[in-house]
């Protein structure tokens, strides 16, 4: 049992999934405040490692898939059916790779985590790009089609973009078969929507909301640095995130934020 097994079993493992639980009723997160979505995001995935590699067990590697769970059972909580009817869901991906086929599976991660079979929302983050290239319609037009299925599949509800302008925010409205029903603006680039795009969300009825997240939530090093401070001896340098989903349920009548946690998936890098 603890460290010697998490190593072991990191190390036969292809694929890592984490699972923070429910951070509101935590208290583990004790730290100073406020913290930035990134730092936060660190602090959990520290914090789950080194609590499930104190506790992990042979079991807990599937052998035929190559896939590893790390989560703190006491932490996870599902949604009562009885009252799935008062909560709303949402969910915000970041894609850190170009694997399209991540945003069903993070999806699906979601239901199960939640016990819940479908998401009422679902923002996606734009796709990572390298230095230099401008976001464009085309860049997002393949994320938006696995978005659209999900919701042609009864999975999702409604689905939303984020930190797309006016002239991106309309090319996808335009294009879309499944339109946006909100925008994320994030408060550090402006402090006031801009007017066109606020007058072209009004007129199209798409909801503008706001957000602090940083363009990289969490980068290949950052997340190496966490493995290695967390399981001692791991081949840390050998994993590299997939996506990051990150949900809360709300108590739709009173705004209560009840559930928020992330969802967290790596993989092992193709050897060069």
């Amino acid at each position: 049992m603890g460290t010697d097994t998490a190593r072991s079993l990191l190390s036969a493992a292809r694929t890592l999934i984490l699972h923070t639980g429910n951070l509101m009723n935590w208290g583990r997160l004790k730290k100073k405040c406020p913290v930035t979505p990134g730092e936060e995001l660190g602090d959990c995935i520290r914090i789950t490692l080194s609590e499930w590699s104190s506790k992990a067990s042979p079991e807990h590697i599937q052998d035929s898939s190559q896939t590893l769970e790390c989560a703190v059972n006491q932490a996870l909580e599902t949604i009562n059916p009885e009252e799935r009817e008062v909560m709303k869901v949402s969910a915000k991906l970041f894609v850190l790779d170009s694997g399209l086929s991540s945003i069903g599976h993070a999806v699906d991660m979601a239901c199960s985590t939640l016990a819940v079979g479908q998401l009422d929302s679902v923002i996606i983050a734009p796709p990572p790009l390298e230095d230099g290239v401008i976001l464009t319609l085309e860049h997002l037009q393949p994320y938006w089609r696995e978005l659209e299925s999900l919701v042609q599949d009864n999975k999702v509800v409604a689905i939303g973009t984020s930190d797309l302008d006016k002239p991106l925010l309309e090319q996808l409205y335009l294009w879309a078969q499944i339109k946006p029903s909100s925008n994320q603006v994030n408060l550090a680039s402006c402090c006031i929507m801009p007017p066109d795009l606020t007058a072209f969300a009004k007129e199209f009825d798409i909801q503008l909301l706001t957000h602090s997240d940083s363009k990289e939530i969490l980068s290949e090093e950052s997340f190496q640095e966490v493995l290695r401070d967390s399981v001692e001896g791991s081949d840390a340098d050998e994993w590299s995130p997939v996506w990051v989903l990150r949900y809360s349920v709300i108590v739709k009548t009173r705004g209560i934020i009840k559930s928020k946690g992330y969802i967290v998936q790596a993989k092992r890098k193709a050897p060069h």
